[in-house]
């Protein structure tokens, strides 16, 4: 029986669900966003919202601790560097788990784990901060010469009996 067994042990033993665990982690703060199983996303969450709430303090003591976890120099600069400047005013929940629906291969549920501050679409900022973009329209290669342009009078081809074309 598991009962008050919290740990979600996701068929793996102790150091390779640590070791997963570590990867998920920085490739969700190097890229933003990731796809992965929801079982897996939901063990992601309990596993790195602690480590964005520590870099909130920006120390040695600290940047060591989330190290220990993470254990990529990259993930640990970029976490204090921007992500940590993003979340400084949230008192929690960085983290979404958005459902996706079921793989092809075996049916399990997969989700988009992603970093909340960082999704443009949702914030809306994207819209404010871009600069105002002139439509295009993919109907016609140039634009036509007018005969205000040109300065001549509109020239019409007509078919004569013989097929050819005269310009009058």
């Amino acid at each position: 029986m598991r009962h008050g067994d919290k740990v979600n042990n996701l068929g793996r033993k102790t150091a390779h669900r640590h070791a997963l665990l570590s990867n998920l982690a920085s490739s969700l703060i190097l890229h933003k966003r990731i796809n992965t199983t929801l079982a897996k996303a939901k063990a992601l969450r309990t596993y790195v919202e602690p480590l964005i709430t520590k870099s909130k303090t920006d120390s040695t003591a600290s940047r060591r601790v989330v190290f220990k976890y993470l254990q990529n120099k990259e993930a640990v600069s970029t976490l204090f560097r921007d992500v940590a400047v993003k979340v400084a005013e949230r008192p929690g929940g960085y983290t979404r788990i958005i459902k996706m629906g079921s793989r092809l291969g075996d049916n399990s549920e997969m989700a988009l784990v992603e970093l909340v501050d960082f999704n443009e679409l949702l914030l809306g900022t994207s819209k404010e901060k871009s600069p105002a973009k002139t439509k295009s329209t993919r109907r016609r290669g140039g634009k036509k010469k007018s005969s205000e342009t040109t300065g001549n009078a509109e020239v019409k081809t007509e078919a004569t009996d013989k097929g050819e074309t005269k310009t009058e």
